[in-house]
């Protein structure tokens, strides 16, 4: 089988070296670091199979122009893309649905939107209803700062357009957990939980990032969660969108908090995330390529079952200087070969470009995703931060804290 990976990101390099191991992969465009990139527009390929990796291209319906084309896609249509290009949208959804979530209100103006955040008891959570990379979300316990946030993103201070229409929640308490459901319209089989780690310092402090580490498996996460959010979350999302005549044939991301009530849902993607799916498909034993394919043809009742290493897979991102607020792009990158050799290590590349002379530098906020494997986490973590010592660029920066136990000692290798 050959399969086309749309994307350019540390997500689609996971998704090719887990593919790879089965099919044959081209990714478009790809970046330097990840082999098999070409610059081809994926409505110009042939393959056997098309997996669109960032949410953008699949909000802008992608998906149906190549399936307008006659071609086998996992990812949805605009219309089921609206799930995450549309909080408001995806919250209607999951409300009908009976989905657990949190409780919540849509504006798009001041006024009732900080009348609607005077009733929540705290932490308060300010969500832009547009895309925004990851990063158009407050989590406060101040209710002055969930106000102000409120008035830049309702003005479009802080996000344009995307920010015009807000959506606020009440605040879950709990570990938080991450679920990939791939999707054929009408089953859903969910691949091994993860946790992700989103605030760009250690201790989960300073702004929220499009992801700066994650592990799977992760402490404390329930045995039968996968299969809760199948039943529970995922196979109800899917009815209601067949009710509303939308053919989901993709991944559900399912974002939850593992609350004292049980797990409940925060967002819901629509394509695999961004570091944390890469643990999960590199943990896969079973065939991922022939897996998406049966839920792509609308049948995911003739994949193999699902299965994974029990070694523990950890991800430490390593950023550019300045990221998330203003990453500077162009450094030299040392060290990766280095990295790589290090026993049960892996570093996918992400927002890395070539200089003239064919040598890597960085190109954007996340630079390199730097996996460990181990039996245990303490072993994947330390084999984890040993490999990301090898690699460096001036202004390079990393969390010390990923996949450490409560109150750790950071990792200085």
């Amino acid at each position: 089988m050959k399969v086309c990976v749309v994307g350019s990101g540390g997500r689609e390099h996971g998704l090719a070296v887990a593919l790879a191991r089965t099919a044959e992969v081209v990714v478009t465009p790809g970046n330097p670091g990840i082999p098999g990139s070409v610059p081809t527009p994926p409505e110009e390929l042939d393959a056997d199979l098309f997996v669109i990796g960032p949410e953008q291209p699949l909000v802008d319906g992608l998906a149906d122009r190549l399936r307008a084309q006659g071609k086998r896609v996992l990812g949805p249509g605009a219309d089921g893309a609206r799930l995450e290009g549309s909080k408001t949208f995806m919250k209607e959804v999951v409300t009908a649905a009976d989905v657990p979530t949190a409780r919540y209100g849509t504006f798009t103006e001041v006024e009732p939107a900080v009348a609607f955040l005077e009733t929540l008891p705290g932490p308060y959570v300010v969500k832009t209803d547009g895309l925004a990379a990851g990063k158009g979300v407050l989590v406060t316990g101040s209710l002055d700062e969930a106000v102000a946030d409120v008035r830049d993103k309702l003005s479009g201070t802080s996000f344009g357009d995307a920010g015009r229409r807000v959506v606020i929640e009440e605040g879950l308490t709990g570990p938080e957990a991450s679920v990939f459901v791939v999707c054929d319209g009408e089953r859903a089989v969910a691949l091994p939980p993860a946790q992700d780690y989103k605030r760009v310092g250690d201790g989960d402090t300073g702004p929220n990032t499009g992801g700066m580490g994650a592990w799977s498996p992760f402490a404390g996460c329930p045995d039968d969660l996968a299969r809760v959010v199948e039943t529970r979350f995922a196979e109800p999302t899917l009815a209601e969108l067949r009710a509303r005549g939308i053919d989901f044939r993709g991944v559900l991301y399912a974002g939850l908090f593992l609350t004292p009530d049980g797990p409940k849902l925060v967002e819901y993607n629509v394509r695999f995330g961004d570091p944390d799916s890469q643990v999960v498909l590199l943990r896969l034993t079973s065939d991922l390529a022939d897996l998406l394919a049966a839920a792509a043809d609308g049948d995911l009742r003739r994949a193999a079952p699902v299965t994974a290493s029990d070694d523990t897979f950890v991800l430490v991102v390593a950023a550019s200087d300045g990221y998330p607020v203003a990453p500077r792009t162009g450094d030299p990158i040392e060290g990766i070969k280095e990295a790589r050799a290090v026993d049960g290590a892996e570093v996918l590349c992400a927002g890395v470009a070539a200089d003239d002379a064919g040598a890597l530098v960085t190109a954007g906020g996340r630079v390199l995703d730097v996996l460990g494997r181990g039996p245990d986490a303490a072993t994947a973590r330390r084999q984890a931060y040993v490999a990301l010592s090898a690699v460096s660029w001036p202004g390079m920066h990393h969390r010390r804290d990923i996949a450490a136990p409560v109150d750790p000692e950071p990792v200085d290798p």
